[in-house]
């Protein structure tokens, strides 16, 4: 895209090599100084138009006693912009500017302005008089550059949020369970067993599960178990043997009640870890020194032996705890089809009230009107205290640019990664990259690494930016590709949109293609603020 643009002579054309007679003279062989301008076309980064301009004089141009002060203007629609002159004096005045001698010398000199709106169609020159005794001579203006390119202006500044997650769970793990209680040391399953509640309550479980279209039986298990008191050898058989009894007494269970499912028997032994949760629930006063015991040994033979010193407690143990380890599972392992997300937009019109937190969670993602996302995120505040409610609906009013309301309902959110991120774009939004900077280093996310690499790209830290978004793909990523002289990523961006279009135009203007810098423009025009820009863009001077 850019091109050098020849603004004087590159060469002395055919003057006379003597010493200029007067100060006239200057101003008459002005076109024999050279001029150059790096970048040759002006670039707005962070703010500022930064250039180095570098002048020539020829041998025998610079009279020795003149002083020629030089002003650098940018010019542009609205106004100019003026520097302090450049001030520069012949080799026999008197004063402490720098000295030009008579047989020539170039000269380099930095350049900055602030940009102003306007500038993107400008241009910069050189506008000098030449100073002699009482006498003050304009020199011809000259042209150095025309300006000024502001594509990193095109960078999203919304900032990145990410919503709380939902948690909502399409298919439900769940489980139906029952169980027979065996006798000390014995597995014989006794016919009041097959009649107890648990069992009833098994067998209706089964029933519904059938009944339920939502529900599918996916597997079945048999899980036998000895209590953890005497001979480990003898309890892990006696759990065996139970096992092949739970398993005949799950057949009679099911013979009315089928369980259409594998069937998987297992013998665990001694149940440890039953017998840890019954503890734990119990209202045993030394609980606490009998699970530190549990927690101290791994071997069986000595945690037994460790309990049987505690004689008070054992007995307590052997006659309210022990007899419930005695015992065989049956065990339904189900999957729930939860509602689908055409379910979940019918019943937040006509039956809001029976969603859970999770599902009203999902359900705010699926409708498309914000006002409507938040009042069922106000929903599931109100009905739940849904913390992750409360901090999408910040998130919601930040993109419906309310940002008086976010700010409140960020007060009740706790101040995590998420929380800070927020409020770094609240800051983002408002200009203040400062502090949004800081909200964003505090989060430490991977999205706000994302926002990080846009206030790379408000400062003029390119290379930065692209650092944080290695990897990731999207309008920003393309464009800080595009500043980084990479522009496969804008012109590969596949979002009809107009300002994806509008970096594609960029990208094929860089890349010498007409025909794309043509079609994606008129894509882009759809957004006037963009046909607007394009008909200054100096990215497509060319194509003008």
């Amino acid at each position: 895209m850019k091109k050098g643009i020849k603004f004087l002579s590159a060469a002395v054309l055919g003057l006379a090599a003597v010493a200029c007679s007067s100060p006239e003279k200057m101003a008459e062989m002005a076109e024999s100084v050279t001029v150059k301008c790096d970048p040759a076309v002006l670039e707005v980064v962070a703010g500022e138009i930064s250039a180095t301009v570098t002048v020539t004089y020829p041998a025998d141009y610079f009279h020795p006693k003149a002083i020629l002060e030089v002003t650098p203007v940018i010019v542009y629609e609205g106004g100019e912009a003026k520097m302090e002159p450049y001030v520069f004096q012949g080799e026999k005045v008197k004063d402490n500017y720098e000295v030009v001698p008579s047989d020539g010398a170039t000269v380099s000199k930095k350049v900055k302005f602030a940009y102003a709106p306007g500038m993107e169609s400008s241009y910069l020159e050189l506008r000098g008089v030449v100073k002699y005794k009482s006498k003050a001579i304009d020199m011809p203006t000259k042209k150095v550059a025309d300006g000024a390119n502001t594509t990193y202006m095109l960078v999203c500044q919304k900032g990145k949020l990410d919503l709380k997650a939902d948690n909502y769970q399409e298919i439900i793990n769940q489980t139906a369970e029952g169980q027979i209680l065996y006798t000390i040391n014995n597995a014989t399953v006794r016919n009041s067993e097959l009649k107890s509640q648990s069992i009833k309550d098994f067998q209706a479980a089964l029933d519904e599960i059938k009944a339920n279209e939502r529900k599918s039986l996916i597997s079945t298990d048999v899980v036998a178990y000895a209590s953890p008191d005497g001979a480990v050898d003898l309890n892990d058989k006696l759990s065996g043997n139970r096992s092949k009894s739970a398993e005949k007494a799950f057949g009679k269970v099911t013979k009315k009640h089928p369980a259409d499912a594998p069937v998987n028997v297992k013998s665990i032994g001694e149940d440890w870890e039953g017998f840890q949760e019954l503890v734990a629930a119990s209202n045993l006063e030394d609980k606490d020194l009998i699970i530190r015991v549990l927690s101290m040994y791994s071997d069986p033979a000595v945690r037994e032996k460790e309990i049987k010193n505690m004689s008070a407690v054992y007995k307590t143990l052997a006659k309210e705890v022990l007899p419930a380890l005695r015992r065989a599972r049956f065990i339904a392992n189900v999957e729930y089809k939860n509602y689908t997300s055409e379910e979940l937009l019918k019943l937040i019109d006509e039956n809001i009230d029976i969603l859970d937190e999770t599902a009203l969670l999902r359900a705010a993602t699926l409708v498309k009107e914000d006002n409507q996302k938040v009042a069922i995120y106000k929903k599931a505040i109100e009905k739940y205290n849904s913390a992750n409610g409360q901090y999408n609906l910040a998130v919601t009013y930040i993109k419906m640019e309310k940002i008086a309301d976010a700010k409140a309902a960020l007060e009740k959110c706790a101040k995590d990664a998420d929380w800070n991120n927020a409020q770094g774009v609240i800051a983002l939004r408002a200009g203040n990259i400062d502090e949004a900077a800081k909200y964003f280093k505090a989060a430490a996310s991977e999205t706000a690494k994302e926002n990080l690499a846009v206030i790379d790209v408000l400062k003029g830290k390119y290379a930065d930016a692209a650092a944080k978004l290695s990897g990731k793909k999207g309008y920003n990523a393309a464009l800080v590709a595009l500043l980084n002289g990479n522009n496969a990523p804008a012109a590969a961006l596949s979002c009809d949109c107009p300002n994806s279009a509008y970096l594609r135009a960029v990208a094929a203007a860089r890349q010498g293609d007409a025909n794309a810098v043509k079609a994606n423009l008129e894509k882009a025009s759809k957004c006037e603020k963009l046909a607007a820009r394009a008909a200054k863009d100096i990215e497509f001077a060319q194509y003008r």
